[in-house]
């Protein structure tokens, strides 16, 4: 059953729409703490979240920034701001779709669906090898019933790493595939975030996980 966290202030919409929202399947959150808001996210990893911008303490956009530096959850936005600079301000920030208010609860409900399948249904939100699941919806990796968070970089890397398993990855196109732009990268910006990353796997026992192959790059190698 996918998640859905509904972030908006007003306590009769938060209500109506959790209600409609389980009676079509979902499970839902809706906190009211909008101080932690943050805080709450990471805690309990929806699969999308519902994204008002008028909001007490933070505004939908900060939120929505500070998420997409960490986490690729889908994220609707759904307001009462219907300008275009609104709406090309939240995409730019990383915004899976934007819908005004009023809306249609079943138009809402297909933006909803369709997000969903874009984001999950052609990838897999879990894989696995060598015994190690990385949750790709969650940035979560997990080995023996132990678990680390990742960071949004370490994310891709190890998703990159594992769609791509016992054949080695460049430096080029692991560095490609975590900035996916023609903007200049230093090369020893990914040596730090593959050390980061090794060093969460050591925690869990995974120490060779990742394979260096001096002058070719990386694998992860599901034989060994």
């Amino acid at each position: 059953m996918m998640h859905i966290m509904i972030i908006e202030d007003n306590e009769k919409i938060r209500n109506e729409l959790s209600d409609f929202l389980q009676k079509n399947g979902y499970k839902t959150s809706a906190p009211d703490d909008f101080e932690h808001i943050l805080e709450s996210i990471d805690q309990l990893k929806p699969d999308l979240l519902l994204l008002d911008l008028n909001l007490p303490v933070m505004d939908g956009h900060y939120i929505c920034r500070e998420v997409r530096k960490k986490s690729f959850i889908p994220i609707l936005i759904v307001t009462s701001r219907d300008s275009e600079i609104d709406e090309l301000v939240s995409m730019n920030l990383g915004a899976d779709d934007y819908i005004t208010k009023p809306y249609n609860l079943q138009i809402l409900l297909a933006r909803i669906a369709s997000i969903l399948k874009r984001a999950y249904a052609s990838n897999p939100q879990q894989l696995i090898v060598r015994d190690v699941a990385l949750d790709i919806s969650k940035s979560v990796v997990s080995y023996k019933g132990q678990s680390v968070e990742l960071t949004k970089n370490e994310l891709r890397i190890l998703h990159c790493l594992f769609t791509n398993k016992n054949q080695i990855v460049s430096r080029y196109n692991l560095m490609q595939h975590m900035w996916d732009c023609d903007c200049f990268v230093d090369d020893n910006t990914l040596t730090v975030n593959i050390n980061r990353l090794r060093k969460k796997l050591e925690y869990l026992k995974l120490d060779d996980l990742i394979q260096t192959r001096r002058g070719l790059g990386y694998m992860v190698d599901e034989n060994n």
